[in-house]
């Protein structure tokens, strides 16, 4: 299940524990091995109007796998 719960209506950067505490929330639903974090809609939104630079995205891009390295741990290779 994918948790889009990085939003691609507004520039301010998530706090990783606020998304991190939604992580939780959905794993007493699902197994978090079954979950995955990403941006809603993809940026998509951000050809209907929905303002955000570049690097406001490349800064949430940052904060997914920041906080995805923090809960499902750092994968190499």
């Amino acid at each position: 299940m994918v948790l889009g719960v990085v939003t691609s209506k507004s520039g301010l950067l998530e706090d990783k524990d606020d998304l991190k505490r939604r992580i939780d929330d959905a794993g007493k639903f699902i197994d978090l091995d079954q979950l995955c974090l990403s941006p809603q809609c993809g940026f998509a939104s951000t050809e209907e109007g929905n303002v955000l630079t570049e690097e406001e995205q490349w800064a949430k891009l940052r904060r997914v796998v920041e906080v995805a390295g923090e809960v499902w741990g750092q994968q190499n290779g």
